[in-house]
């Protein structure tokens, strides 16, 4: 895949902040909805590179810059996060503000299913996203130089808004489940319990690369929505994949869990839990939130892909519209 950007320009930049002329291979990273993301190596140097998508964007989205922040905040903190190697704003540089940080080795499954994976070490890998989800929510933001990352409190009730008006404002052709779907979360909204952490906004399985030969995680990835929120938005978008068929971003949904060696939800769930004491289980509500943002996600791929600016080769045909029916089949308790 071609870079959208000019080497060259990347090379003398390069030349400039590591002070000397090194051998440079440029590799686009196939997939991916949003940024453009990038091996670049430098000498001896292995390291990916992220970057806005050219032309024009959302106000708040693609945030190359949180997901710097964020990953700068959490690596000394012990956080799986790639160390981060250095940002740079100046968009005459490749065109857009962009980011580049340590090249960590690793496996991708991207589906639930894991069928990349043995089958007798598909039930750890899992229980191995649920440990590094609790270890990323154990981290008080404030601790760490994130305590204005967000706005703590009242955050479904803030998402909601927020994803309802990217919705309203889309040209995409009407959804009628979406439409209900945001109806039945402005009206079934839990009472705010104080909980507030770090909220990753899009944590699943293929955002995580594990150990090559190990069941833990070794760097969570794609931090473009973090902000300050409660730690059920990502346990509930975590439980997508049981609510979501394979057709369906890779869920699990009506596949034979037993002789696949998959396990259940509720395993998923009492995994991180446990790691999580005093934290409520999720409602139908959290599963049914995510999977509503995740159907506008969908519904902004859909229109970058429209106007020609999409980072990924994924069709999103139909996707924002598969997403809604299966939040509004969460809240009438099928499945």
């Amino acid at each position: 895949m071609t870079p959208d950007f000019d080497p060259a320009r990347l090379e003398a930049f390069l030349a400039a902040q590591f002070g000397e002329k090194a051998a440079m291979q440029v590799q686009r990273i196939a997939g991916g909805q949003s940024n453009p993301t990038y091996f670049v190596t430098w000498g001896n140097q292995r390291m990916v590179l992220r970057k806005q998508p050219n032309g024009p964007i959302l106000r708040g989205a693609h945030a190359v810059d949180r997901e710097f922040r964020v990953m700068s905040a959490l690596h000394p903190a012990g956080v799986p996060v790639p160390r981060p190697v250095m940002f740079c704003d100046d968009p005459d540089v490749l065109g857009t503000p962009f980011y580049l940080m340590e090249r960590v080795e690793g496996r991708v499954f991207p589906d639930g299913a894991l069928t990349d994976a043995r089958p007798e070490e598909r039930p750890a890998l899992w229980m191995g996203l649920a440990d590094a989800m609790a270890k990323m929510h154990a981290v008080v933001p404030g601790d760490v130089g994130l305590g204005d990352f967000g706005k703590p409190g009242n955050y479904f009730a803030r998402q909601i808004g927020r994803w309802s008006r990217q919705w309203e404002e889309s040209s995409h052709p009407p959804i009628p489940e979406l439409d209900e779907l945001a109806h039945w979360l402005r009206e079934n909204q839990p009472l705010d319990d104080g909980h507030v952490s770090l909220a990753h906004g899009d944590y699943r399985m293929g955002n995580v690369l594990f150990h090559p030969t190990e069941p833990h995680v070794v760097a969570i990835l794609d931090w473009e929505l973090s902000t300050l929120g409660h730690p059920l938005a990502d346990l509930g978008y975590c439980c997508m994949a049981w609510h979501s068929s394979p057709d369906e971003y890779g869920g699990l949904l009506g596949l034979d869990r037993a002789a696949l060696n998959l396990p259940s939800e509720e395993d998923f769930v009492a995994r991180y839990r446990a790691a999580s004491p005093g934290l409520a289980p999720p409602m139908p509500f959290h599963k049914a939130f995510a999977l509503f943002r995740f159907a506008v996600i969908w519904v902004g791929i859909a229109d970058r892909v429209k106007a020609g600016t999409a980072a990924g080769a994924q069709s999103p045909d139909g996707m924002a519209a598969k997403f809604a029916r299966r939040g509004i089949e969460v809240i009438e308790g099928r499945h």
